[in-house]
């Protein structure tokens, strides 16, 4: 059974398309196989991996809506063990249009649900809101990859996040999990940074990713070659974070960890913590 890893944040501009692509293809690449799902209507990560917008194209907003399955919605990518089930402009309706739906928060889980044996992870891109689309993502997902940058206002913004995980834990979907807090962004030599992620730590724990995501030019070109960052410039350190990142979330899983994963990322082995429960909100001092 495949894991499902929503990566999710209300704040834009953090970097969650980045790291959704970035984070699948190093999964790819560690022959493990990958689906990405982009379930924002802006489409940035179909864009991403080089597929140009045809509104007659299968995508997340025919899932949701019921008109196609997961399999018809499935596109090959340049990496042999990624696909990718694209998104488009039209998925915004699905806000309106699902409203009085029945079951309308367990779309995108019934969808994925016949796709969970072909895939050993499933990453969804959700939109920068906590709407309908990414209420969908995180009922679907098996736990929650939030990245931040390390700032004020994002420690200002994963408060709200982790209440609505919360509240989706108490009424839909009981095993929501954090898979992690990753940095994105990160300026090492900043004392505002080194504060933040000491913050982070202390409220996280092991939650808190080792691998952080620096400023890097060729994560930022990459998309507009429609290319992961691996694939346009693999000695980047933007693509070498993220393959660290992907061994990272690959050594949390055990039937995941018996993979030739260890192999293909020559990194320091290490194991990875369970998923545990999530403090409260109010407990983060956001002060740093």
């Amino acid at each position: 059974m495949g894991r499902v890893i929503a990566v999710a944040n209300q704040k834009g501009g953090v970097g969650k398309t980045t790291t959704a692509i970035n984070l699948a293809a190093s999964l790819a690449a560690a022959e493990v196989n990958t689906l990405l799902v982009d379930c924002d209507p802006q489409s940035n990560s179909t864009s991403g991996l080089g597929f140009v917008k045809d509104p007659e194209r299968v995508s997340s907003y025919h899932l949701l809506m019921g008109a196609a399955t997961g399999e018809e919605a499935l596109l090959n990518t340049e990496l042999d063990q990624l696909w990718i089930i694209p998104s488009h402009k039209n998925l915004i309706g699905a806000n309106i249009e699902l409203v009085d739906a029945d079951g309308r928060e367990f779309r995108m889980r019934e969808a994925l649900a016949p796709l969970r044996e072909r895939f050993q992870f499933i990453v969804l891109d959700c939109p920068p809101a906590l709407d309908l689309l990414t209420l969908n993502a995180l009922v679907a997902a098996d736990a929650v990859l939030i990245p931040m940058q390390g700032e004020y206002f994002a420690l200002e913004g994963i408060s709200e996040l982790l209440d609505t995980i919360e509240r989706i834990r108490a009424a839909l979907n009981p095993s929501l999990g954090i898979e992690g807090v990753v940095l994105t962004m990160f300026d090492e030599r900043t004392n505002l940074a080194q504060q933040v992620m000491a913050e982070l730590k202390n409220f996280f724990g092991e939650k808190l990713c080792r691998t952080t995501i620096p400023r890097n030019i060729r994560l930022a070109e990459a998309p507009s070659h429609g290319k992961p960052a691996l694939m346009y410039d693999p000695r980047s350190k933007g693509a070498e974070s993220y393959i660290r990142l992907a061994k990272e979330i690959i050594e949390r899983q055990p039937s995941v960890g018996q993979t030739n994963a260890s192999e293909t990322f020559a990194t320091e082995e290490h194991k990875g913590e369970a998923v545990e429960e999530i403090p409260a909100a109010a407990d983060m001092d956001k002060t740093a």
